[in-house]
């Protein structure tokens, strides 16, 4: 054999090598620890578009995420269409709410498929509540709830910014607050059976400058499922847009250490 082949076929050999090796402990370095799998679920008045910026950090880390779109149009329908999700996951998951995707997480939260409940300033009620109900005992700070002649909520634009997403660039925050999707105010209603956080593991991130949901009742929350706590200093009832890293940090805990049923 030439010599000159021969040394450009062990020159091939060692760069498909060295690729190869190079390749592996990539995709080892990229693969997650735990749980692989992470559902993530909106709150009222608004879509699950708002979680981009913490389903791009997840994504990078090697996770599979979903984003579920429930209609908010009954309480009931919203389970269902997060169960729907649930049940594509490939394996066990982690299943993340935001403010009322707490209240369905709370009972989705039972589906054999997940392994651990994260709270994102989420309504998290026991047995025999209602986040409308708990709302009362710990009142919030926003009066900008408007109330449709047909059975629908929503926030009123104008205060948009101020109370729900006052730590967003104010452009998005208007953006928000003209692209909502009402709520029916009967969903805010519906009594919880069975939460899921009580057998469950469950995180708890409080938004301490939210003022949608109490902070208070957020520690109440919290304290009650024996979740792990997390507290943004500063952080609106948007907080999983304003600090995607710290939530997706707080997924990332759950996701290692929520134990898999064998």
């Amino acid at each position: 054999m030439n010599n000159s082949i021969f040394k450009n076929r062990i020159f091939l050999f060692c760069t498909l090598l060295f690729c190869s090796i190079y390749i592996s402990q990539n995709a080892a370095a990229q693969a997650p620890a735990g749980i692989k799998n992470i559902v993530l679920v909106h709150g009222a008045f608004v879509d699950g578009s708002g979680w981009k910026p913490v389903y791009d950090i997840l994504v990078k880390k090697g996770y599979h995420v979903t984003i579920t779109q429930q209609a908010l149009t009954s309480f009931d329908g919203d389970v269902a269409a997060v169960k729907r999700v649930l049940a594509m996951q490939n394996g066990p998951c982690i299943l993340v709410g935001h403010s009322y995707g707490g209240a369905i997480i709370t009972v989705a939260g039972n589906d054999a498929h997940v392994a651990g409940l994260v709270y994102i300033a989420a309504h998290a009620p026991d047995d025999g509540e209602s986040e409308g109900g708990n709302g009362k005992l710990y009142p919030s700070a926003y009066k900008s709830l408007q109330k449709g002649a047909d059975g629908f909520d929503y926030i009123a634009p104008q205060s948009f910014y101020a109370d729900f997403a006052a730590d967003l660039p104010k452009g998005v925050a208007e953006f928000e607050a003209n692209a909502q999707m009402p709520a029916a105010d009967a969903v805010f209603h519906a009594i919880i059976k069975n939460p899921a956080w009580r057998s469950r593991p469950s995180w708890y991130m409080v938004a301490k400058s939210d003022r949608i949901i109490n902070p208070d009742l957020e520690r109440l929350y919290a304290k009650r499922a024996t979740s792990t706590v997390v507290e943004i200093p500063g952080a609106s009832h948007s907080v999983y847009e304003s600090h995607p890293l710290e939530v997706a940090n707080l997924i990332i805990s759950a996701a290692t250490h929520s134990p898999v049923k064998k």
